[in-house]
């Protein structure tokens, strides 16, 4: 039994049991108690439906993040579906982690970036930041941000160009610290600059 099913099957117990506990107290005919018991299975069994579709689309895929947060998964995996161009609308299918992760460039050196509309700012670790040649003082004074491991501090930059397929971002500003692991973060900053943005059919549709 996979973990979908074992889910589902412990549902059905919790209802099942919540339906007799409410129903135990009552003084009903055999006739209306058995009604009584359908009518709440198929309550909770359409909420076990509705919940499903929303994991499906990838609507329950993403952790909600705090204002400002940067990380979501420690690091990104191994391989990645491969996302696909229509015009100038990029497909980005789910991997296998739950999120949305895409190939791209900045400044003409590959990266590999999580689309996180969680995430206040693009976000940069250390050695992709390097690869691509960015400017930033590290003994500079830097800002806070808050993350999935708590308060970290980064150092700001910017980005003359960064590409994911058609789409294209000049002079983007980022945030770049070692606090990131080797994850790179596309936040915010970035997705209110393309026309739309959102989730279709289980994949993240970007829109320049």
């Amino acid at each position: 039994m996979d973990g979908d099913q074992t889910a589902a099957t412990i549902w059905y117990v919790l209802a099942l049991m919540l339906v007799a506990s409410a129903l135990i107290g009552r003084r009903l005919a055999w006739g209306g108690l058995i009604k009584m018991a359908l009518l709440w299975v198929a309550i909770f069994a359409g909420l076990l439906g509705l919940f499903k579709f929303a994991q499906t689309q990838g609507y329950l895929t993403g952790r909600w993040a705090e204002e400002g947060e940067a990380v979501s998964p420690d690091e990104a995996p191994a391989t990645l579906p491969r996302a696909r161009a229509e015009g100038e609308t990029l497909r980005i299918p789910i991997a296998q982690d739950g999120h949305y992760w895409v190939e791209g460039t900045i400044n003409g050196s590959p990266a590999r970036f999580l689309i996180d509309s969680g995430a206040t700012f693009t976000a940069l670790s250390d050695s992709t930041a390097r690869a691509a040649g960015l400017n930033y003082d590290v003994g500079a004074p830097g800002v806070i941000l808050s993350t999935a491991n708590g308060k970290v501090e980064a150092r700001q930059s910017s980005i003359a160009t960064l590409a994911i397929g058609p789409i294209r971002a000049s002079d983007l500003p980022v945030v770049v610290s070692p606090a990131f692991g080797e994850v790179n973060v596309i936040g915010m900053n970035m997705l209110t600059r393309l026309k739309s943005w959102g989730v279709q059919n289980g994949e993240m549709v970007l829109t320049p």
